[in-house]
C-alpha cells in the first residue's frame, strides 16, 4: 500500500503502541475500532503498528470513542502524530544504526533526563577522547569512518540541554577506559558541567553501605505527560526502549531509591575533586 512506511521510527512506535493500550482498554478489537471510522481493520493495524500515520482528527475519534478524557495525554498523542520536524539527527540516517537517532528523537522531545551510571561515565556528558575510548573498545571493532560518526554523533547531542539528573557510581569514575590523563580531562569536565543550571550530578562511593541496585544503569526520559516517559538500556545490540506503565513505575523508584543512597551535590563534587588530585 502506497504511503506506508518502511522503517517507523522509535516516536512513532511509540504512538501506535498508545493508541492500541487506549483501544484495548477500551476493549474494542481492531474490526470494531476501524467501524467507527469507517476504514478497514488493516488500517487500524497499520496506524497502530507505526507504519501509517493519523490525522489529528482521526486521532481524536479515536480517542473519543475509547473514552479517554485525558485531555493533556491526547494533546500529547496529536502533537507526536502532527510533528513534521526534521532534526539534526536525520544527517545521518542510512550512516548510523537507527536506534542512535532514535535516542537523539526522543531527547529532542524529551522535557528532562535522568541517569544512573555504574561502569560508564553517561554518554550525554562524557569528553570526545571518552568517547572515542569507549567506542573504540566495541567488538566487532568499528571503521574508522564509523567510530567517527558515532563520535560526531555523541558530541552533536550535549548540546541539548533539557533538565539532567546524573547519578554515577564510583566505578565509572575511577575505571580508565583511556589513560590518566583522558580520565583527569574527564573528572574535569564533569566538574565543569556540575555547574551548570540544568545539570545536577550525584556520586555513589564505594564505601556504602547495603548498595544492591549497581545494575539499575539506565537513561529515564521525561516525556511531555508521565504516561510517555521512555527508559533506554543498552543491549548488545543496541537500545532497548521500555514504555510500559508497570516498568516506569519501577524504574522511577529505583531512580529515586538510588538518588537517595547518592552523595549531594555538593558533596559529590568534592568527591571528584578528590578522584581528580589522586590521578
Amino acid at each position: 500500500m502506497a504511503g506506508l512506511r518502511r522503517e517507523p521510527t522509535a516516536r512513532q512506535l511509540r504512538l501506535g503502541i498508545e493508541l492500541r493500550r487506549l483501544r484495548d482498554a477500551a476493549g474494542f478489537t481492531g474490526r470494531e475500532a476501524a467501524a467507527l471510522l469507517g476504514v478497514s481493520s488493516t488500517q487500524i493495524n497499520q496506524i497502530e503498528s507505526g507504519l501509517s500515520g493519523v490525522s489529528e482528527k482521526r486521532l481524536r475519534r479515536l480517542a473519543s470513542n475509547y473514552a479517554c478524557t485525558d485531555e493533556e495525554f491526547i494533546n500529547a498523542l496529536v502533537a507526536m502524530a502532527t510533528d513534521r520536524t526534521r532534526g539534526w539527527w536525520e544527517e545521518y540516517r542510512g550512516l548510523l544504526p537507527t536506534s542512535f537517532l532514535d535516542v537523539s528523537e526522543l531527547e529532542y522531545h524529551a522535557r528532562y533526563r535522568r541517569h544512573v551510571a555504574s561502569l560508564f561515565v553517561p554518554g550525554s556528558l562524557q569528553t570526545e577522547e571518552y568517547a572515542r575510548a569507549v567506542f573504540a573498545s566495541r567488538l566487532p571493532q568499528l571503521t574508522s569512518d564509523e567510530l567517527e560518526l558515532r563520535i560526531r554523533h555523541r558530541m552533536a547531542r550535549q548540546k541539548i540541554t533539557i533538565p539532567c539528573e546524573a547519578v554515577i557510581h564510583e566505578a565509572a569514575l575511577r575505571i580508565r577506559v583511556s589513560d590518566r590523563a583522558a580520565s583527569k580531562a574527564q573528572l574535569a569536565r564533569l566538574l565543569e558541567l556540575s555547574e551548570a543550571d540544568h545539570i545536577t550530578l550525584r556520586v555513589i562511593p564505594f564505601d556504602l553501605d547495603n548498595f544492591a541496585r549497581a545494575s539499575s544503569t539506565m537513561t529515564y526520559w521525561g516525556g511531555p505527560v508521565s504516561k510517555l516517559d521512555t527508559v533506554v538500556r543498552d543491549a548488545p545490540h543496541g537500545s532497548v526502549f521500555i514504555d510500559s506503565e508497570a516498568q516506569l513505575t519501577t524504574y522511577r523508584t529505583s531512580f529515586r531509591k538510588v538518588e537517595a543512597a547518592s552523595l549531594d551535590p555538593e558533596r559529590s563534587r568534592e568527591f571528584i575533586h578528590k578522584l581528580a588530585k589522586e590521578l
